[in-house]
């Protein structure tokens, strides 16, 4: 699976593909609520939940996908660079590892055009 080219480029994309769709599901869960506000305006004070909170339960599942989809991309980068014989000359393990905690997302679309994209065109 580590040498998956598709697993690969999917741990790459995905967390930061998760995080514009996150942005603009975002907007698409507060266009829904002000939407709602109409609604709310009438003074019989008999309001639903669902006329409130609008997709609430919609968009805290796709926070949990994105979660997960970006805790999978860094175990998987982690496992990927510690396995990767060219790290492990010099310090740039422990460097990327360090990228990859503190710059989650980003440091692994980096890491993907750096160490493997690059490496498979001029490698193979």
């Amino acid at each position: 699976m580590l040498q998956s080219k598709f697993w690969q480029g999917f741990f790459a994309i995905g967390p930061i593909a998760m995080l514009f769709l996150g942005m603009i599901a975002y907007f698409v869960f507060l266009i829904l609520i002000f939407n709602n506000l109409d609604a709310l305006d009438n003074d019989s004070g008999n309001y639903s939940a669902s006329l409130i909170l609008g997709n609430v339960g919609a968009f805290i599942l796709f926070i949990l996908v994105a979660i997960c989809v970006s805790l999978g991309s860094l175990v998987f980068y982690i496992v990927h660079a510690a396995n990767n014989p060219n790290l492990r000359e010099n310090n740039m393990l422990l460097v990327w590892i360090l990228l990859f905690i503190f710059a989650n997302g980003i440091g692994q679309l980096i890491y993907w055009i750096i160490e493997i994209i690059n490496k498979r065109t001029s490698g193979a």
